[in-house]
């Protein structure tokens, strides 16, 4: 499960006891959130988001664990709005921000590609391709209930996210994101709808 995953995780868990920690999750003050759950946690500085979504959903809150959440969600939310701070502004400028930069640094690979003319990308993406089909075929031909029994199974799993994760951002990068999209589909109706 990646960070983002995780943080939307745990939000939508303390969501209905702590909206605006849950809230804070989605943006810039995650960090600020995952800290002050820890500690209402009683859990050790540092421990992480996957400690506090382990606790938050094995449902082993205490009373006293649940009340210490709710006093630091009431903390935050009276100086979030001490501060004047639109946390759901925060976030989607925060993620505007980081499409913009994963757009920009796409555009930045595909140009150093175009100029050098290096091969290693495309030499990549057809391992790559070629291993995520390979694997899965492997997986359905075995079939999953043989693969989990048997040894290494887990490791072929694993292989099979991976190439997975890695060949979607491969098909991002040779033909845009669905970010990417989604953009050029509401430019294109602003100016469809330009006088």
């Amino acid at each position: 499960m990646s960070v983002s995953d995780t943080m939307k995780s745990l939000a939508t868990a303390i969501s209905s006891f702590a909206p605006t920690l849950a809230t804070m999750l989605g943006g810039p003050l995650a960090g600020t959130a995952v800290t002050a759950l820890e500690s209402a946690f009683g859990l050790k500085q540092g421990a992480g988001a996957d400690a506090v979504t382990q606790v938050v959903q094995t449902g082993s809150m205490t009373p006293d664990q649940m009340a210490a959440v709710r006093a630091a969600d009431q903390k935050h939310a009276e100086i979030i709005s001490q501060q004047q701070i639109d946390l759901a502004k925060l976030n989607a400028d925060a993620q505007t921000a980081f499409a913009a930069d994963d757009t920009a640094d796409r555009a930045s690979a595909r140009a150093l590609e175009m100029a050098t003319h290096d091969w290693i990308p495309g030499f990549l993406a057809v391992g790559v391709t070629a291993g995520f089909f390979g694997v899965l075929g492997y997986v359905m031909h075995v079939g999953l209930k043989q693969i989990g029994t048997g040894q290494g199974g887990e490791a072929v799993l694993l292989l099979l996210g991976s190439l997975g994760t890695a060949w979607t951002a491969i098909v991002s990068y040779y033909f845009g994101s669905s970010a990417g999209a989604r953009r050029s589909s509401e430019a294109l109706a602003k100016i469809a709808a330009a006088p």
